[in-house]
């Protein structure tokens, strides 16, 4: 079931719409890919806060779709 992003969305049905739960699923894995392979370099580290962007993202949108 794919439910369409729009501005009367509450958080729940954000929670579990396709893309959220995708860019939430890839934001995670490139998190756990950095701890995985090490953090050695000054890349690994951005590439840990471009990851943990993401994820605040898609954490912030989840409190906006409950306010609209």
């Amino acid at each position: 079931m794919v439910m369409e992003a729009g501005p009367g969305q509450t958080r729940i049905e954000k929670m579990v719409s396709f893309e959220w739960l995708g860019q939430t699923l890839a934001s995670l894995c490139w998190i756990l890919s950095v701890f995985t392979y090490g953090i050695s370099s000054t890349g690994d580290w951005l590439q840990l806060l471009a990851a943990s962007c993401w994820m605040v993202s898609n954490m912030a949108s989840l409190y906006h779709a409950g306010t609209a």
